[in-house]
């Protein structure tokens, strides 16, 4: 692929990965995967590269860039934004791995697929300079698509205390078994990853505390992170709700869209005489629906904003991102929800676009990162004063 200038966002290609991913969208969520063309207008996009250090050749952006980017396509095929979030989120955990690590993971370029789970599904042992990894992990989109995978395993060495570490691992050391049935987000193949007895040279690991504490390898030092250290350089509790929040508020102004069509004809009809609600319950629909997705956009904006600053993010802050990310799924499904309730049936068929972004924006809200009671709780922690002793 042409190398691209690292101040250009993939925001201008967005347009193209949106109407490409619209007209495979159907066949997508038949095939539980994306369609191989969309994958590589999504690559070549510059989402991969978008956070890849510049010393390895890529962009070193920031949030604020791929907001509207990643909600572009989201309007369109939530599944193929789902899948742009997990290249933009992969490639930027990337680059905490050591430097010898990351020249080769990037040695082909910075246009390469990285996808992986954060669930401890794995274990490993120290073997020859390295670790020796077994493990099963769930749910891992695009999988079928990746160059590399990034998986959290729990490495136990004699005589030491268990420590979690991120592994990275080439597309020939693991396996892929097609196990995605969820109703919605059909077409992000998420599928199950293994690794057995697969040896890991140290150089492709990292402790997943320095992912957690956004603590970047050799800090300071040339250690090729270069430009693009500040978005790296971001605890992943800070950002992380927001690449799975991105694709779900693209989901609600397409359904917002797609709805607002359909009301347009109604009250055309209306206006001829045709059965239907009166007026005052399209637009009454319309302006909630609009103005709440609105409010989740803004919040979305604000967390980007805060991930791009170049300050050190304080507990607070973090706290208020999570709580954001997850109230902002519980909005986004409400306004979707209300959409979809006064489609008719005419949205509920199933070759209306409609019931896809309605079906695919529940299925994202069920992710673990998004419930609202955890996150409300680590922020009443740090914002909430400690009570007096005795009380």
């Amino acid at each position: 692929m042409s190398p691209q200038s690292p101040s250009v966002p993939p925001a201008p290609a967005a347009a193209a990965v949106s109407a490409l991913a619209a007209g495979r969208a159907t066949a997508a969520e038949a095939a539980r995967s994306l369609d191989p063309d969309v994958v590589r207008e999504l690559v070549g996009a510059g989402f991969a590269r978008h956070f890849v250090p510049v010393a390895h050749g890529g962009r070193g952006g920031g949030f604020t860039a791929v907001t509207d980017a990643v909600a572009t396509i989201g309007a369109a095929c939530p599944a193929t934004a789902w899948c742009a979030s997990i290249a933009l989120s992969l490639s930027r955990m990337a680059a905490f791995l050591p430097e010898e690590g990351r020249k080769r993971l990037w040695q082909d370029g910075p246009d390469i697929l990285v996808v992986g789970s954060v669930s401890p599904r794995g274990r490993a042992l120290p073997k020859d300079g390295g670790w020796q990894l077994t493990g099963t992990w769930p749910y891992v989109s695009a999988v079928e698509h990746s160059d590399w995978a990034l998986v959290l395993g729990l490495a136990k060495a004699p005589d030491a205390p268990a420590e979690r570490r991120i592994f990275a691992l080439p597309r020939s050391a693991y396996s892929i078994e097609r196990t995605w049935a969820d109703i919605g987000m059909r077409a992000t193949g998420s599928h199950t990853l293994t690794v057995d007895d697969v040896h890991v040279p140290e150089v492709l690991s990292f402790p997943v505390d320095d992912l957690m504490a956004g603590r970047l390898p050799d800090a300071g030092a040339d250690s090729g992170a270069g430009p693009g250290a500040t978005a790296a350089a971001v605890p992943l509790a800070a950002v992380n709700g927001l690449f799975f929040c991105l694709p779900m508020l693209g989901a609600a102004e397409g359904a917002l869209a797609h709805w607002s069509s359909y009301a347009t004809g109604q009250l055309r009809a209306e206006g001829s005489g045709g059965p239907g609600p009166g007026r005052a319950f399209y637009e009454e629909t319309l302006a909630r629906a609009a103005g709440t997705i609105d409010a989740a956009r803004l919040l979305l904006e604000r967390v980007a904003a805060v991930a791009d600053s170049g300050r050190e993010i304080t507990a607070l802050e973090t706290a208020r991102a999570q709580r954001d990310c997850a109230l902002v799924a519980d909005l986004l499904v409400g306004a979707v929800d209300r959409l979809f309730r006064a489609s008719g049936t005419a949205g509920h068929s199933e070759s209306s676009p409609l019931q896809r972004l309605w079906r695919d924006v529940h299925s994202a809200a069920g992710h673990v990162v998004l419930q609202f009671g955890p996150n409300a709780s680590a922020y009443a922690a740090r914002a909430l004063p400690a009570q007096p002793a005795g009380r």
